[in-house]
């Protein structure tokens, strides 16, 4: 009778483990498959407006350390590339960051580097034209766009709340007053630039 009563524990058990692990299989398929719904499949939408030229990983960590990020901020890179700027972010600070780019294939390789480093939680990457952003949900902006492109961004940057930063590798702002001009030489590089302004933006007197 005994035995009899350790077997039907023992089958129950298993039915138990059993339900769990089905629930936790479907439960995972259901939550990729959302996930996979939400990053729409990048397409050709037009030509960008500059040639990608990556941001070297020691100046991505300057800018990011020029910009004072901390824990609460939600960093915007606007014109991501790769996704180097934003997955540092999280990483290093876990802070919210979103990349944004408009060539279908910086997107995809963004994705995977967001995947590859586990930051998904905190990182998302969306095919926008810059342009037509809305930014007040950022506290700092990051840039590698040539001049008249950061002068073109600077009606959605004064949107901005106060205090935030924007930060740009290696171009100025016409018109605009930067708090902080940065030479930074990493070992064996060139030297670089990085320009950082805080909101509200001081103009510049005609």
């Amino acid at each position: 009778m005994k035995r009899l009563w350790i077997l039907s524990l023992g089958a129950c058990l298993l039915a138990v483990t059993s339900a769990v692990l089905a629930f936790e299989a479907a439960t995972a398929e259901k939550s990729g498959q959302t996930a996979a719904a939400k990053e729409e499949e990048p397409k050709f939408i037009r030509t960008p407006d500059v040639i990608y030229v990556p941001t070297p990983y020691e100046v991505v960590e300057k800018m990011l350390e020029v910009a004072q990020v901390k824990k609460g901020d939600v960093v915007y890179d606007l014109g991501c590339g790769d996704g180097r700027i934003v997955v540092t972010a999280a990483k290093k600070y876990g802070v919210r960051a979103v990349g944004f780019d408009i060539d279908p294939e910086r997107i995809k390789e963004a994705r995977e580097n967001v995947r590859k480093n586990g930051v998904e939680d905190l990182v998302r990457i969306e095919q926008k034209d810059i342009f037509t952003l809305d930014l007040s949900e950022a506290t700092v902006v990051t840039l590698y766009l040539l001049p008249q492109l950061n002068v073109k961004l600077i009606p959605q940057l004064e949107k901005l709340k106060p205090g935030s930063r924007i930060v740009s590798h290696d171009f100025d702002m016409d018109g605009v007053i930067p708090d902080k001009v940065i030479h930074y030489k990493p070992k064996g590089q060139r030297e670089h630039t990085i320009y950082l302004w805080t909101t509200p933006l001081k103009k510049e007197k005609n």
